[in-house]
């Protein structure tokens, strides 16, 4: 087999992995968008896996807007989550300036036990943050659940941050230093504009972590006015009754805001997320 050979069957094998790749994140997407068009009886009726819908509705948006506070849950994620993203940011990104620029006893340590803090499984965390929250009475509160989002995100944010830090010339903070620039200038004013992809990237991976979070939503946020769009989605189904339709519109409409971030900022996300990786 002559090398032209191997090269163009690597090829096919790659476009066949990528095909089978789609199929696996695309099929499951394609079942929630048809359910979401059936009706009850189009669901309940069907024998066997019908894929159309025999007659595509958009009325189950309208009904379950109706019969479910969608716009309340809707706010209450909007509200945590934004408010998370936009903490955790700002503090991962005064973090990451600092350990990418200056040196300090404990810096290494203080690194990896970032990176450490992210080995945990979530479920470790539950009950330490749930008495936390109870003893400052922001138990069942936007504000307790959007500390808890901020602590998830900061560590991981923060090491993202560094290594983009990391990729800027340090020569530019010394110009600056010459020219009277204070520390705090200097990072606003000419090197946080530069670190824009990677601000970006970071603020993609916080809110879609917080957005699709599940778990703590459920045990923090009991009070049916205070659920978050991913939970509220889990408790339209009951032991008696389970509305597919409604579930899959539901999903639907959770998708759209994350969606809406990855399309527009997907190319500040890659930019950001490899800034760091390629050494000279």
């Amino acid at each position: 087999m002559t090398k032209q050979q191997k090269a163009a069957l690597v090829r096919t094998a790659g476009y066949l992995i990528l095909l089978l790749g789609c199929i696996c994140v695309l099929l499951p997407l394609s079942w929630m968008v048809i359910t979401s068009l059936k009706s009850m009886a189009d669901i309940t009726l069907s024998r066997g896996l019908k894929l159309f819908p025999s007659g595509p509705t958009l009325g189950n948006f309208v009904n379950i807007w109706k019969e479910y506070p969608i716009a309340t849950y809707i706010k209450n994620s909007a509200i945590a989550v934004g408010g998370s993203t936009i903490f955790g940011v700002i503090c991962a990104a005064l973090c990451g300036y600092g350990l990418s620029r200056y040196e300090f006893k404990g810096k290494a340590f203080l690194l990896n036990f970032l990176l450490v803090t992210q080995m945990f499984p979530a479920v470790m965390k539950i009950i330490p943050y749930y008495k936390i929250l109870v003893n400052l009475h922001l138990n069942n509160t936007r504000s307790g659940l959007l500390i808890v989002y901020a602590s998830f995100s900061i560590p991981f944010c923060t090491w993202m941050m560094y290594g983009y830090f990391k990729s800027i010339p340090t020569g530019l903070d010394e110009a600056a230093r010459v020219d009277g620039s204070s520390a705090f200038h200097t990072f606003y004013k000419i090197i946080l504009p530069i670190a824009i992809p990677g601000l970006v990237a970071t603020v993609i991976y916080a809110f879609l972590q917080n957005w699709n979070e599940y778990m703590f939503a459920s045990v923090l946020m009991s009070a049916d006015e205070k659920k978050t769009i991913t939970y509220a989605i889990s408790t339209m189904a009951d032991a008696y009754k389970i509305q597919w339709n409604y579930l899959m519109c539901a999903a639907m409409i959770s998708s759209v805001p994350t969606l809406a971030v990855f399309v527009v900022m997907q190319k500040y996300l890659i930019a950001g997320m490899t800034a760091g990786a390629v050494k000279e």
